[in-house]
């Protein structure tokens, strides 16, 4: 069992790189996903527990999970040499048992945050559900949706936060717009740790940094928020230090200056003025000498090899002063020298040189300050992520008109007109609302109908209605009561597992055995089509003794099951726990609309052949699966086989139908809302001409 939930968890988190020694690098359990081996003593080094000393306790209750930790600070510490990675500030635990635990069937299925077909956040409930405007509040959405809260009084904590902005449009409004400009904090702190940090970074921070005292505003119209103020505290002063500090125009490189800004330090600003200085006097020594010497194309310049000189034409060689020093000859010009010149320069370059330093020093001061404020920071981060997701599910039930759910520990789970949010929020047109009602006494509803007419769009809302709850969102319906499900359980389609050599019915048969180990009586199930897999009477079979194990046992989770075994729906007279309940279809000859409404009661047929038209089939295809059914639904069981092989005219081979006369198919084709009457009986006479000729 502990191993089926660590799977489960690793799914969930989708790590980038697995840490293990050898010994257990070599289990199958781990192949799809990226392993490092790590020497077995990496797992057992005292240097966690030194570092967090005053967790020891911790340390005692979870000794495997120590030596898990152990393995990942000695990783952190040898790929990061002598830099302490200080935002890790403690050792928290968690059980998985906290949250509603979600194998990795039931994401796939519901689509929670990977779409099926293209494994992108397009057409998932977290596309519908994310307007955070922070990179960390899309994380903690993103982390909501995958664990799903289990207690009572933590879920109504979510919706009172998120009833309180769903009510106060303007706070809410006032909230996204701040939170526009905060940048993603847990990044930033992570890269001060590191002493990656660079002027940018900081600047960044200080620019969230100063939209705190705004939001703190915002919050204290609302006196629930009141906790949030607290934890947004304790900043300004740093905002205010960096705002004095770090120059707006700074660059990436920390090696090129102009990182501090003027006013901050004296020292740097005097030497800033020695340099700028130093560039007018050379401006003004060239005008004197050529005032003094009179040579009026003399020219002061400099390069990184000889420094500052003084240019003068061969032409007028004539005219240099005795004290000016040779330096350089050119083609048309010699290039001089003098005393004066040569420590002007060195003052200048010296300044600057000394200015690239001090800055740098500086910087590195300022970003040590920064990083002891790490944790009024994370602090603050982990608030803002929280206020940023709550503003998120508030935006959403607002702009997709969700309703605020009852939430019970136990019960009956009733919705009405509840709505697929994603199937919603994708097609055009109005979606069809539906009712669901399971009681701990009519705990299971078999569902019968057509394909296509959306039997697994409401199975699927249900569930996501459920886990939409219980992450304190608001719920796509008019009325929702909700008790609290430990588990949400999914067997919606499957496919060949190539890679492991199991077909399609052998993957959905362990999904069932998964279900059925683990489910309880507070646990949600969602079964499309069990049985499907395999031959007729054993799919039938299974499907039977799975609906019967799931209302005999005394584990009775609530349970939505779909299928075409229309022989299932005689359980409900013989089981108590069973409800049947089909999909309605509306019928116009030969033609069917799928009304996309749950009913009471059990569907009468299955309308494959309808479906099939709708698909496009062969019309000479169509005719003769209506042929073969009307021989299927007429025949004893004994003799159906040889009634189908009997090689009578009116039973071709499937591929040996005739095409339909001509005349009927030139009837058919006609256009009667297109021709008069007069039109309609002269063609009819020569319909008359032609059969009698034939």
């Amino acid at each position: 069992d502990s191993l089926d939930i660590l799977i489960t968890e690793l799914s969930r988190i989708r790590p980038a790189e697995l840490l293990l020694p050898p010994d257990l690098a070599r289990s199958k359990h781990w192949e799809n996903f990226y392993l490092t081996q790590r020497e077995s003593k990496t797992f057992k080094t005292s240097s966690l527990r030194e570092r967090f000393e005053e967790q020891e306790e911790v340390f005692r209750e979870f000794p495997v999970a120590t030596k898990a930790a152990n393995g990942l600070w000695h990783y952190i510490l040898d790929t990061s040499p002598g830099i302490e990675p200080s935002h890790i500030l403690q050792i928290k635990t968690y059980r998985p048992e906290q949250w509603m635990l979600l194998d990795p069937w039931t994401r796939r299925n519901l689509e929670l945050t990977e779409s099926l077909r293209g494994k992108e956040k397009k057409g998932t409930l977290l596309a519908v559900l994310d307007y955070t405007k922070t990179a960390f509040g899309g994380r903690l959405l993103r982390r909501w949706i995958e664990q799903p809260l289990l207690k009572k009084k933590d879920i109504e904590r979510r919706l009172n936060f998120v009833e309180a902005l769903v009510e106060d449009s303007f706070l809410r409004g006032d909230l996204m717009t701040l939170f526009q400009k905060v940048f993603d904090l847990e990044r930033l702190m992570s890269k001060v740790s590191y002493g990656t940090a660079n002027a940018r970074d900081l600047l960044s921070l200080t620019q969230t940094l100063s939209v705190l005292p705004q939001i703190r505003v915002c919050l204290a119209r609302e006196e629930m928020f009141q906790n949030f103020l607290l934890a947004l505290d304790g900043l300004d002063n740093l905002a205010e230090t960096l705002e004095k500090a770090v120059n707006p125009d700074a660059p990436t490189s920390l090696r090129e200056g102009n990182l501090i800004k003027e006013g901050y330090s004296q020292e740097i600003d005097e030497l800033r003025s020695v340099s700028s200085g130093g560039k007018a006097w050379v401006a003004q020594l060239e005008s004197q000498e050529r005032e003094r010497t009179g040579i009026r194309s003399l020219k002061v310049g400099y390069n990184k090899v000889f420094g500052y000189y003084i240019e003068v034409t061969h032409a007028n060689s004539h005219l240099v002063p005795e004290e000016y020093i040779r330096k350089q000859t050119l083609t048309n010009a010699e290039r001089f020298i003098t005393p004066e010149l040569k420590e002007y320069e060195q003052k200048i370059l010296g300044a600057e040189d000394k200015i690239v330093q001090l800055e740098y020093q500086l910087f590195l001061e300022i970003r040590e300050m920064v990083r002891e404020y790490t944790p009024k920071i994370l602090k603050a981060a982990q608030a803002l992520a929280e206020l940023d997701v709550y503003a998120s599910l508030a935006e959403a039930a607002v702009c997709n008109h969700y309703t605020r759910p009852e939430i019970s520990i136990e019960g009956s789970l009733h919705i009405i007109e509840g709505r697929h949010p994603v199937v919603e929020a994708m097609l055009p047109g109005t979606f069809v609302p539906n009712d669901t009602f399971l009681t701990p006494e009519k705990h299971l509803a078999l569902i019968t109908g057509p394909n296509m007419a959306g039997k697994s769009t409401y199975m699927r809302q249900v569930a996501i209605i459920n886990l939409m709850a219980q992450i304190g969102s608001f719920v796509p319906a008019q009325k929702a009561h909700i008790p609290i499900a430990d588990r949400i359980f999914t067997r919606v389609g499957a496919s060949d597992d190539l890679a492991s050599g199991q077909s399609t019915f052998m993957v959905e048969m362990y999904e069932v055995a998964h279900i059925l180990r683990y489910v309880t009586d507070k646990s949600l199930v969602i079964l499309d089509e069990v049985g499907r897999g395999t031959a007729t009477y054993d799919g039938l079979s299974i499907a039977w003794a799975v609906t019967e194990y799931l209302v005999t046992q005394e584990i009775k989770p609530k349970t939505l099951f779909a299928t075409h075994y229309h022989e299932l729906t005689d359980l409900e007279e013989i089981h108590e726990g069973i409800v049947n309940l089909h999909v309605g279809v509306r019928e116009y000859g030969e033609e069917i609309i799928f009304l996309h409404k749950i009913i009471p009661g059990r569907a009468d047929r299955s309308y494959g052949i309808q479906v099939a038209k709708l698909a496009g089939l062969p019309n000479p295809l169509l005719q003769r699966a209506k042929i073969i059914l009307h021989e299927l639904e007429s025949a004893s069981q004994e003799n159906r086989r040889d009634s189908l092989l009997d090689k009578n005219p009116i039973q071709l081979a499937l591929f040996d139908v005739q095409p339909l006369d001509p005349l009927l198919q030139e009837v058919s084709e006609l256009s009667l809302e297109d021709i008069t009457p007069r039109q309609a009986l002269d063609y009819l006479f020569d319909l008359q001409e032609r059969i009698r000729s034939k």
